[in-house]
């Protein structure tokens, strides 16, 4: 599905209505990092990761998906970044990084509670922080029928007590979350955060 959002360039637009989330996460995950290495999780085109290398605190910025077709086009807009097509659910980088970020992946993923244990064991550096957006969650009642307009069979809906527990359980501590851009009729995007 989304090497066909990448050749239809929904992908762009994607980017476009998760901007505001995406800056937020990124203004609390990076706030006081004088130095950092940062791997985005689910990197679509990897415009996350284009903006990340630019800021001078950024030593190294790294994209990883799953959709072939979206790893080609980052290569293609970023020839000199460091792309990977991997399955999320078993991939680990060579060199664990200060920061993860992953925004509207995690819960279309077989198994999200051993993603977070998986980051929180092989993925990041003691100190390192887990930042993950979702839009996909029990309160956000507006978001339900998703796995049936989006003909997507796997899309895991867990409350946010649910998605809590599982970056507990993975080791990581401060946990906290927050909403971002809620209206009357969309609870917002859910952001989970964690300290290892």
């Amino acid at each position: 599905m989304f090497s066909e959002w990448a050749e239809s360039g929904r992908d762009e637009k994607m980017a476009q209505g998760h901007e505001d989330a995406v800056a937020n996460m990124l203004a609390f995950a990076l706030k006081d990092r004088a130095a950092y290495t940062f791997i985005d999780a689910g990197c679509g085109n990897g415009w996350v990761v284009r903006h990340v290398k630019k800021l001078p605190e950024c030593f190294a910025a790294t994209g990883v998906d799953g959709a072939p077709k979206m790893i080609k086009k980052a290569k293609v807009l970023d020839p000199n970044g460091s792309y990977f097509k991997a399955d999320l659910n078993t991939w680990s980088p060579k060199q664990k990084v200060d920061i993860v970020h992953s925004m509207e992946v995690v819960y279309y993923l077989s198994d999200p509670k051993s993603f977070i244990e998986n980051v929180h064991k092989n993925w990041i550096n003691e100190n390192g922080r887990l930042v993950v957006g979702l839009d996909f969650y029990k309160e956000n009642t507006t978001s339900h029928s998703w796995p049936e307009d989006c003909g997507v069979s796997v899309m895991h809906l867990f409350s946010e007590e649910e998605w809590l527990h599982f970056f507990k359980a993975a080791g990581f501590r401060a946990v906290q979350t927050w909403r971002v851009d809620a209206t009357e009729n969309w609870a917002g995007t859910l952001v989970l955060t964690g300290i290892k």
